[in-house]
Formats: structure tokens, sequence, C-alpha cells
């Protein structure tokens, strides 16, 4: 694929325990079917919602051409897209408040994280208005149950909106598609409290503080209808939290921090461009499924290590850790996620990667040209550091050869390495990379005979946890 992300699993060839390219074919046809399947059966099936049989139910598969959907409204539609209502509301936000609150979990929030990691400087919340460029400080919440985090941001926001300016103001956009999730709707009931102490009595400014992003009905929706929120935006039928990033859940935060959303957008189109009409191993999204699944059957490698070499993109980690964890761990099946950022990670967990259980296959994320200027390891006239060796090589070099040992130093001990390649960090190479993981992940569920949507484990602890809140023998 040129001018996109690469993939490469030579580090997973080798003998006597390796994987070869004759197993790799065996799987060939298999995965070939199962992407027809998803562009021919699954699309049909996802508008006529009422023929979806029972063993494909849910069926959240809009996720896969929803960008081009977004991208064909906004060329026809012009100022009534979503794309431009978004594109106003974000400059509506970044015009008349200093931060903006994004309240959601899992799927609701990970992706909106992970756009703010990559393409926000790490301090940006530090730096004043116009350091800024008129971006708003961004805070995420209503991700945990966590008192301390929520009282320390509702004391750091303050309740006075009294002066007027942008400076003392800030907003909500809340996210959740039915609203009943408890700690999102748990943190959206306090910070409402809280803004509407600031608000006093100006009704339509609370109204155009609060932005949520839900569906069709619930309890979100009847809450924000009650406020009258000036702007809402729904959360597409046939998406589920985590494949929602390329609809108003990620795309609303994105737009509010200044990345192209249009770029975004257009990188996983580039990506479905390559899963429609690439067959069998030409395809590097059936390429990447084939490895794992090989991995898995023929070594019983199970757990998934994702090896981060830039620490603005672990977050993207964390949000893959959901994505796997809840397509797939299901049936007692399902390998487990795990994400490290090197070269901080070599100094914990390598031990145990290099020398411990052979039950892991290490996927690189590499990204080949940094976002700022590279930083030059400077000279020392006495040379206590000892150096001067490495004097005037930069931390990309560093960072190079760190990728190329570290792999060496597994490929030595026959243990299988996997390279995902970026050529930088940018809004379209993002966009290819979200959509890839996400169609890898569908494809290996449907060929394990797994429903890659839907969590119903997770719904379990929900009920519990309603019966124990309902009990009187909680304590503070």
């Amino acid at each position: 694929m040129s001018g996109q992300i690469r993939f490469s699993y030579e580090g997973a060839l080798f003998e006597p325990n390796g994987l070869n390219k004759d197993e790799l074919q065996k799987l060939a046809p298999a995965l070939e079917q199962v992407r027809k399947e998803i562009l021919t059966s699954d699309i049909e099936l996802l508008t006529n919602p009422q023929e979806i049989p029972p063993n494909k139910q849910p069926l959240d598969g809009a996720f896969l051409e929803l960008p081009q959907k977004l991208l064909l409204e906004y060329q026809t539609l012009k100022e009534k897209s979503e794309i431009r209502q978004i594109l106003a509301v974000a400059e509506r936000l970044q015009n008349e408040v200093d931060a903006v609150v994004i309240l959601g979990i899992g799927g609701s929030y990970m992706g909106a994280k992970t756009l703010f990691d990559a393409f926000l400087s790490p301090y940006h919340n530090e730096l004043s208005r116009a350091e800024r460029n008129g971006i708003p400080r961004i805070y995420f919440e209503g991700n945990n149950l966590d008192n301390d985090s929520a009282s320390a941001l509702l004391d750091r926001l303050g309740n006075d909106f009294s002066e007027g300016s942008p400076e003392k103001k800030w907003a909500v956009v809340v996210v959740s598609k039915s609203g009943g999730t408890l700690e999102t709707a748990v943190a959206f009931r306090k910070f409402l409290s809280t803004l509407k102490k600031s608000c006093g009595q100006n009704r339509r400014l609370l109204s155009r503080l609060i932005v949520p992003v839900t569906g069709k009905s619930g309890k979100l929706y009847d809450l924000a209808t009650s406020i009258r929120c000036e702007d809402k935006f729904e959360v597409p039928e046939g998406v589920g939290g985590r494949f929602s990033i390329f609809s108003a859940v990620g795309l609303l935060p994105a737009a509010v921090m200044g990345i192209d959303i249009l770029s975004f957008l257009l990188g996983a189109v580039s990506t479905n461009e390559h899963f429609y009409s690439e067959k069998e191993l030409d395809n590097q999204v059936l390429q990447y499924v084939a490895v794992q699944i090989l991995c898995e059957q023929k070594n019983n490698q199970k757990i998934r290590v994702l090896s981060i070499w830039n620490k603005s993109l672990e977050s993207f980690g964390f949000w893959y850790d959901q994505l796997l964890s809840e397509s797939l761990g299901k049936d007692e099946q399902g390998a487990t996620p795990l994400t490290v950022v090197n070269t901080r990670d070599l100094h914990s967990r390598a031990q145990q990667h290099q020398e411990g259980r052979r039950d892991k296959v290490i996927t690189n994320l590499i990204i080949q040209k940094p976002q700022e200027g590279p930083l030059v390891v400077g000279d020392l006239s006495s040379n206590e550091d000892q150096l001067d060796e490495i004097s005037g090589l930069t931390y990309p070099q560093l960072m190079q050869a760190a990728i190329l040992g570290t792999n060496q130093a597994y490929r030595d001990d026959n243990r299988p390495t996997l390279d995902i390649t970026l050529p930088e960090v940018s809004p379209a190479f993002l966009g290819q990379l979200f959509q890839y993981f996400m169609l890898t992940t569908v494809v290996e569920g449907r060929v394990l005979g797994l429903n890659p949507y839907g969590q119903p484990g997770v719904e379990k602890y929900k009920e519990l946890m309603k019966k124990f809140l309902k009990r009187s023998n909680l304590t503070d």
C-alpha cells in the first residue's frame, strides 16, 4: 500500500517453531470467504435489519462504510451535512469556552483520548489560550467511578462565569448511546449541576455549553431534550461503541481539538479501498489475521503485545486493548492484549518478553518521522558520561537502533515479531490505523466463529452492580 501504513511479518518466519508461508497460505481461502461475506451479506443485512439472523445479532458493521458516507454527504449536502455541523459546533466551542470536558467511557472516549495524545502537546492544558491557538483545554471524565479525580477536575474548572469571558467558561461533550452507563451518567449529573450554578438563570447559555452525542432515544436523549441543548449529534445505528471513532463520537472531540477530520476520514477510506480490492494474502488486513491466528493455533501464543515506539500513541494501545478484548473475548476464546511503550518498557517488561514464557506475539508500532524536529545528542567537553561516541546522533537515530537491536534479540531467540509502520503521526495515517485494526478484529472473529460485536460479559457486572446499589449495607 503506497503512501499507507505497512504490515510486515518477516520477524515471525523462522525455524523450527516459527511460521512459514505455506502454512499461512492454507488459511487464505477461509480469510477470503470472510472478506467477501463482510463486503456483501453484512452490508446488505445492515440495510434490512429485520433480516439479520440470530447468529449475527448484534451486527454493528456499519462502521465500515461510515467514512465514505460522511464524506459523500459533506460533498453533496454542504452546510447541512453532519461534518459541516460538527465543524461549526467545534468552532463555536473554541470561541466561547476555554475548557471542554469529554464525558464517556470505553469506546465513547478512548478514540478521542488517542487523538488528544497523538496531536496535541503533552502539556497542552498547561499552555495559555494564545499558546494553544484558541484550542480549549481538554479533559476526560466519566470513565471511572473515581471520587478524587472527578472532584479535582470540578475544582480546577470552577463555577464562576460572571465575567463572561471565554477564559472563565467551560463546556461538556457527553457521549453515551443509551445514557444508561452508570459511570458517565453519574458524572454528567454532577458536572451538569455545577454548570447550572455557573450559568445562574441563563438557560440559553446552559443549552449552548452541553453537547450530547447519543442515540435517537434513551435517557441521555431525554435529558438533553429537557435541557434544550442547542446542538446534539447521533451515534449511528449499526455502529457499536468501540467501532464509533469515525462518527460524531470521535469526530466532534477531534474537531474541537483542531484536528483535520476530513483527512482522518480519508485515511479510513484508504484502508477500506485496500480491503475491498486486494484478495487473500495480498490483503494486509488478511495477512495480519492469518499470522495472529497461526501463532495462536500452532504455538499457543495467546498474548498479543502491542509494542508502541512512540509515547504519543500509548492511548491507541489502550483503545486496541478494549477492541480486542470485547470483540474476541467470548466462548473462552480470544487473545489477551497488552500495551507497552518503548524504550520505556524495555526496562520493565522486556525481560519477561525476552526470556519468559513463549506465549507472546509482539507487534511493533513504529513511527518513521517524529512530529518535532530531531533533538541532537550534544557535546560535553569532559565526557564524564562517556557519550562522546554518539555525540551528534539524533533521538530518532537512537530509537531506530533500539528497534533494530530489540527485534534482533527476539529473533535470535526465536520469538515472533511483527511490524506495523506509519510514515508519520498524521490524521490520515491515524485514520488508516484505526480502520485497519477494526477490520482485522472483525475478520478474526468471523474466522474463529465468534460474533465480534456486542459485549455480553460487560453487561453481567452492570446487572450485579445495580443489585448491590439497591442494598443498604454500602459504606462510605
